[in-house]
């Protein structure tokens, strides 16, 4: 009897013990990884004759998540409403009047967007987005990160830059995007994409990645045919439809950049993933300031064609017969008439400067060309053949006065 007590006793000895080390084992795993960022842990155990469940409630805490929380209330959806078409009515089909266009006169959502609260001044606050996002829009309405509906106002949009500016009431605004220095970025450096992707149904996505590349050309077409080209910081943080004009920010929940495109595949129709494109802080500041100033930005012109030297056909590039130190510019393809280059600059021209700044690309070109105002007198550097020259071009004309020649 004694001795059947003792081994029982020795057993439950053993079992507590057991159970004390298995729990000081466990709490040194946890002391031994250091990088979880676990601000704390509660755990919940139900349990039941047949099976015994654990809940763990933990809290993570990283630079990724501060930033979210830095700047997450100031992003907000933005939709576009315009009046309903109806392509072909149920008369129309019938009687074969395929060509036959009704309008319903109601508005109705036509695309959706994002934006990012900026600014608060008094009664109002400011949202950045892009021009694309709310073109042609007869309503806005901007969508907070908490899900209240504010009518907004456009202020003032740009086709050149993709950039537009809204105001809404200020009442309800308590948060404000804050912007970074985008002329210091690193590649490499962490790059936080916020917005609504496909529409606010999926308001306040995350998408994380690195900045690809900076100063990249990104040429598209805009909605009345023109040509148009941004200066672009590139990253493969998930960008898609819906994103558009949301905030790429930094570590640090600063805005770097308001996205703007991204490219699916290439001129020979290869599909390409993580090619995303924002507009630079430092530019949209400028823009933006304009924006509200006067509800638009006027930009001087010299009035010509172009194209990048590095993207000039092989065949071409010999008969530029250009230095062999030159191997970057801006090729002319023409100088339109009445345009201030007309008679001073010729088709095969490379530009390499503008007031003595290095001209790599077009949206180098456009950078240091827009940093004057109207009457400015500017002298170009270019390459005429093996021969270097050096022009004055007074800027008399501006980006309105080109679009009435196109």
């Amino acid at each position: 009897m004694t001795s059947k007590f003792f081994k029982r006793l020795i057993i439950l000895v053993l079992m507590v013990l057991s159970g004390i080390i298995g729990g000081l084992s466990t709490y040194a795993l946890i002391g031994y990884l250091p990088n979880h960022n676990i601000i704390s842990q509660t755990t919940t155990t139900t349990n039941s004759s047949e099976s015994k469940v654990t809940i763990n409630q933990t809290e993570v805490k990283t630079a990724t998540t501060e930033a979210v929380k830095t700047i997450q209330d100031a992003v907000v959806s933005v939709v576009n409403y315009q009046t309903q078409v109806s392509q072909e009515d149920l008369y129309s089909r019938i009687f074969g009047n395929s060509s036959a266009t009704t309008q319903s006169g109601e508005l109705a959502v036509y695309s959706e967007g994002s934006g990012a609260i900026y600014k608060k001044d008094g009664k109002f606050a400011y949202v950045v987005t892009n021009n694309h996002v709310v073109e042609g829009a007869e309503k806005l309405e901007i969508i907070l990160s908490n899900g209240t509906r504010l009518e907004g106002e456009l202020v003032g949009a740009d086709t050149y830059s993709d950039l537009a500016v809204i105001k809404i009431s200020s009442d309800t605004i308590q948060t404000v995007a804050q912007f970074a220095d985008s002329s210091t970025l690193t590649l490499g450096e962490p790059a936080i994409a916020i917005g609504s992707p496909l529409g606010s149904e999926y308001a306040n996505s995350v998408t994380e990645g690195i900045i690809s590349g900076l100063s990249r050309t990104v040429t598209s077409t805009n909605n009345q045919g023109q040509t148009v080209s941004i200066n672009a910081i590139q990253t493969d943080a998930a960008i898609n439809q819906g994103n558009s004009g949301g905030p790429l920010v930094n570590i640090k929940g600063q805005i770097i950049g308001i996205n703007s495109v991204k490219i699916t595949s290439s001129r020979t129709n290869v599909a390409v993933e993580g090619m995303g494109f924002a507009i630079p802080s430092n530019d949209v500041v400028s823009i933006i300031s304009q924006l509200e100033t006067n509800g638009q930005v006027i930009r001087p012109v010299i009035g010509i064609t172009m194209a990048n030297l590095t993207d000039v056909a092989a065949n071409l590039y010999g008969q530029l017969n250009l230095p062999n130190d030159v191997t970057s510019g801006i090729v002319v393809a023409s100088a339109q008439e009445g345009m201030p280059a007309e008679g001073k600059l010729e088709p095969y021209d490379v530009i390499t400067a503008i007031n003595d700044e290095p001209i790599h690309s077009i949206s180098d070109l456009q950078s240091v060309l827009y940093k004057n105002k109207l009457g400015d007198t500017i002298t170009v550097t270019f390459y005429r053949k093996n021969e270097k020259k050096t022009v004055n071009i007074t800027l008399t004309k501006t980006t309105q006065d080109l679009s009435s020649t196109q």
